[in-house]
């Protein structure tokens, strides 16, 4: 599985198996960016919540799709892109979620595992304050919301810093209609993330 360049890889070795043991026990290591996975606002913020420290509901998202596919390789995706609101309860189906996602579809999935993997777009640093003021978590199809490899991470720090989780990987977008509702369930672990099974519940 691909990781974020310099996170640990994801190894999955025996440690002990039907033939010599009478059962089977795999070894895990990844790093808790690996794969799909959601971001804890200890990621980026030293004083910041881990992921334990959430309730399980607030992992369930009534999530909106936001098109992005247009912006292009190493693209900053506008403030105009955030809808202006999020208030029209019937479109958001009955899924029942009570945190509201925006979801940037960029397209990038589909260069997950190849030299392009790095070139997503990412959001424009007052884009991400704005998701953070209208009160939005953040998914995205892409390895991060911010550029990869970048000195600084401001939509890290303004969503994260302001409670807003993040939600990295994700996949099928093209599959799920403009609004759904996502579960992104990690493991409660006191850590800065996890992976997840990311569920879209049409």
């Amino acid at each position: 599985m691909p990781t974020y360049p310099g996170d640990p890889a994801v190894d999955v070795t025996p440690h002990a198996t039907h033939g010599a043991d009478g059962y089977r026990v795999s070894r895990l290591e990844l790093g808790t960016h690996a794969g799909t996975h959601v971001d804890a606002p200890s990621h980026t913020e030293a004083d910041g919540r881990t992921l334990d420290s959430f309730d399980v509901d607030r992992f369930r998202f009534d999530a909106r799709v936001v098109d992005c596919r247009d912006v292009g390789a190493n693209g900053e995706i506008p403030p105009d892109a955030v809808p202006a609101s999020d208030d029209d309860e019937e479109e958001r189906g009955d899924g029942g979620g009570t945190e509201a996602m925006l979801v940037f579809r960029t397209g990038w999935a589909d260069e997950w595992g190849t030299d392009r993997m790095t070139d997503h777009p990412y959001l424009a640093p007052e884009t991400a304050e704005r998701c953070a003021e209208a009160g939005y978590h953040v998914g995205t199809d892409a390895l991060s919301p911010d550029p990869t490899g970048a000195e600084s991470v401001p939509a890290h720090r303004a969503l994260l810093g302001s409670e807003r989780l993040i939600v990295e990987n994700l996949r099928n977008l093209d599959a799920v209609p403009e609004r759904f509702e996502l579960l992104a369930l990690p493991l409660r672990v006191d850590a800065d993330g996890a992976p997840v099974r990311a569920v879209a519940w049409v």
